[in-house]
């Protein structure tokens, strides 16, 4: 399969390679190319060898290190064996591309108090925030202007939650009530739910393609317990307790597990459908406060795919069992063969890469940062992994192995808390020192600063559909930016 050549190419050293997917299944046989081959016709080989009706976007890699600008470039700085065949993985990328935002179209006041949360739902369609104001506010994004007010709370909004179908949000305060709202009007669901003692720390809905209804919600409080909850008719239906302090976050899987971190420094895993406890992960030495899974983002965007995405977002239409279906379609695709994988991070400075239904032993101990960790996440391509730290940083690292990436540095305080865009390209951050920060993953630099909130920045979220960035902080204001 060798290439046309002419003749003043007779003389460059051809290589035999060998395309693999992320798996390490072979595509095609091994065929050779010049060593001065580029990215886009390895792209042109790849794709006719897969054979699909639309070419994707792909990147290759060899021996863990991009291909950028021709194969010969990146294979410099490697000690290659010319006689055996080279193999180059091949990763498919997304298919569209979200622009960095690069203003602030709106400052939006109504809060009396710092903004703790702030979250878009799962189209994009709808923005929420919670506030030590102990109200919930709807934001209309069509007009950028504030909505409806959710008064209902007697303490601060410390967690908020939406249901991956996107019609119903889930708020949780430091008086350890839980409410539900109605985002198209503002007005409350069904009865508070009530049976915490202490605060909510964290809520998570069940995932979409394991109950379209999106009838159960977890919560995670300082009293040391998870309550499931059935919202639809309000009351409690699981406590799972075996934690011996506060429970700092709880995730449910894809696969009918639930996770939870806590301050007793260790992550337990249970089983959703009777709250068996399957296993306990230990290897943190100090407060576990933050996890992440490898499916997160599509789990919180069940039905809905960014690449499809209009210009004002909508919900998703279709029956419970189309959503169901299309939800299960696109956590299959991002789940891939393997199970799920659970990053935690916590106050020992660590961070430990996991397959919790699997096994109890770590896949890798993460270390590098010199503070403890605010929040860690997978890209939605599950990919990479970002944690953001006390120590001023954020780190990127491997989704697969855990291995550290690189250092993204730029912010002159705490980085509080971190968003991927939905095609997994950009990062944006808020920090302590009241600026937002948007971050090249590819070139791993900083593409764009957004200064102009008055004070720190406690929350940020990047909404799937791509368009707009929410940050709130302690300068009460809410801010939306765009490209």
């Amino acid at each position: 399969m060798a290439a046309n050549m002419s003749p003043d190419e007779e003389d460059v050293q051809r290589l035999l390679i060998q395309f693999r997917d992320e798996a390490g299944e072979c595509l095609g046989s091994p065929f050779d190319v010049p060593v001065t081959i580029t990215p886009d016709k390895l792209q042109l080989v790849c794709n006719a060898l897969l054979q699909k009706d639309e070419p994707v976007p792909l990147a290759f890699f060899v021996h863990d290190a991009e291909i950028v600008a021709s194969l010969e470039k990146t294979l410099a700085g490697q000690s290659v064996e010319t006689e055996k065949v080279l193999d180059i993985i091949y990763q498919p990328q997304a298919v569209f591309r979200v622009r960095a935002v690069t203003r602030c179209t709106s400052s939006l006041e109504g809060h009396t108090e710092a903004v703790i949360s702030v979250a878009f739902s799962p189209t994009g369609k709808y923005l929420a925030s919670g506030s030590g104001d102990t109200t919930v506010r709807f934001w209309d994004l069509s007009t950028e202007t504030p909505q409806f007010t959710a008064k209902g709370h007697r303490h601060w909004v410390l967690s908020i939650a939406w249901s991956p179908d996107g019609k119903k949000l889930a708020s949780g305060c430091k008086n350890s009530q839980i409410f539900l709202w109605d985002p198209a009007t503002g007005s409350q669901i069904g009865r508070v739910l009530s049976g915490h003692s202490k605060w909510i720390t964290w809520l998570c809905w069940e995932p979409l393609h394991r109950n379209p209804e999106c009838r159960y919600l977890a919560s995670a409080s300082k009293d040391c317990s998870i309550r499931i909850w059935d919202t639809l008719m309000g009351r409690c239906d699981k406590i799972l307790t075996s934690h011996t302090q506060s429970v700092t976050c709880v995730k449910w899987g894809g696969d009918g597990l639930l996770y939870s971190s806590s301050q007793d420094r260790t992550i337990k895993v249970w089983r959703s459908q009777d709250g068996v406890l399957c296993r306990t992960l230990q290897g943190h030495a100090h407060w576990v406060n933050t996890m992440a899974l490898s499916t997160d983002y599509v789990l919180r965007t069940g039905a809905f795919e960014p690449a499809e995405a209009t210009i004002n977002p909508q919900d998703v239409k279709g029956s419970l069992s189309e959503l169901k279906e299309r939800a299960l379609q696109r956590y299959n695709q991002v789940r891939g063969q393997e199970p799920e994988r659970l990053v935690s991070g916590s106050d020992d400075f660590t961070l430990f890469l996991w397959r919790p239904a699997e096994d109890k032993k770590p896949l890798e101990r993460m270390t590098g940062h010199q503070a403890l960790i605010n929040q860690v996440l997978f890209s939605p391509d599950t990919r990479t992994i970002a944690s953001a730290s006390f120590d001023k940083s954020i780190k990127l690292w491997d989704g697969r192995t855990g291995k550290y990436l690189t250092s993204l540095r730029g912010h002159v305080s705490a980085v509080y808390q971190i968003a991927w865009s939905a095609d997994s390209r950009l990062l944006v951050s808020g920090s302590s020192d009241s600026t937002l920060k948007v971050w090249d993953a590819k070139t791993k630099k900083l593409a764009i600063d957004l200064p102009g909130h008055a004070d720190e920045v406690y929350a940020a979220d990047w909404s799937p559909d791509g368009q707009r960035v929410a940050s709130g902080g302690k300068d009460k204001c809410l801010r939306i930016w765009r490209r």
